[in-house]
């Protein structure tokens, strides 16, 4: 394994729960096997696989990071925000969670309505047999355009079919940066940009700060040596938290990122949860004023 000197936690993890091929226990159990000594897992607008991993987290040692990812849009750029350690019980979290999936599903059925155009015949039931949790996405239709011989692989599936630009493509509905980091503030968690390389994000950074934007994705799987320099300059700059971690799904599903391979300290997850303990203190502070 080629993990980076310091890296302790890989703090951006994808299990079951939405679109990762690995259940919380069994990713888990392989960062305590690779000596990693904290996970964060952030699926996609669910919390599902929360108490499983914290189960397997006391189990094997490992420090357990509660988080989600959000996907959202402003003119025309998807934005990923990472939302670390909310509190469930406050806020307007679970509602906006429980309509992304509902607008998860009704994509879902939007694109087999135009594979089914095209005279390819999968159903619901093809796709909902791949995804273990209650995140549904188009890794779970393209499985399902693979077993029924119309695909060889993810990558041809979306290519051909679903991608991009493809014939049965059908836009995902988004909310706004600012809707996102706002309902994690308010649910009491730490809101980060996720992996700002990709997409060269920086532009709009003093805006979400503005928001609530606390935390900085450093070290990323898809971030070179300068990205991750440049955007740990930003971080410091800002006052922002530098975080990191793999964005592992499995290999199947992202070839060749490798759990542990990028992450940030031990120190980082205390920081987070740290930071989410006070954003809750002063939530109910307010609240009593």
């Amino acid at each position: 394994m080629n993990r980076k000197q310091g890296v302790e936690a890989d703090l951006h993890c994808h299990t079951t729960a939405s679109d990762g091929l690995w259940s919380p226990r069994e990713l888990v159990k392989e960062a305590a096997s690779l000596g990693l000594k904290g996970v964060g897992i952030t699926d996609h607008d669910t919390v599902s696989g929360w108490e499983e991993a914290e189960k397997a987290g006391q189990e094997y040692g490992l420090e357990i990071l509660k988080g989600i990812e959000l996907n959202t849009e402003v003119d025309g750029i998807e934005v990923h925000i990472l939302g670390y350690e909310p509190d469930l019980k406050i806020g307007g979290l679970l509602e906006k969670l429980n309509y992304l999936r509902g607008a998860r599903y009704r994509r879902m059925l939007k694109i087999i309505e135009r594979l089914n155009t095209l005279n390819i015949r999968i159903t619901p039931e093809d796709v909902e047999k791949y995804a273990s949790g209650e995140s549904i996405g188009r890794p779970h239709v393209a499985q399902a355009l693979i077993e029924a011989g119309y695909a060889h692989s993810l990558k041809d599936a979306f290519a051909r079919y679903i991608g991009f630009g493809a014939p049965a493509y059908v836009a995902r509905y988004k909310i706004t940066p600012q809707e996102a980091i706002e309902t994690i503030r308010q649910a009491g968690g730490v809101a980060v940009l996720a992996h700002p390389g990709i997409r060269r994000l920086e532009g709009s950074l003093q805006e979400w700060i503005s928001y609530g934007l606390q935390g900085l994705e450093t070290s990323h799987s898809e971030h070179s040596a300068e990205d991750e320099a440049r955007y740990r300059e930003l971080a410091e700059k800002y006052g922002l938290v530098a975080t990191g971690g793999s964005d592992f799904h499995g290999e199947k599903r992202k070839p060749g990122v490798k759990l542990g391979e990028w992450g940030t300290s031990l120190e980082t997850l205390y920081r987070i949860r740290d930071l989410a303990r006070h954003t809750r203190i002063k939530t109910e502070l307010k609240g009593i004023e």
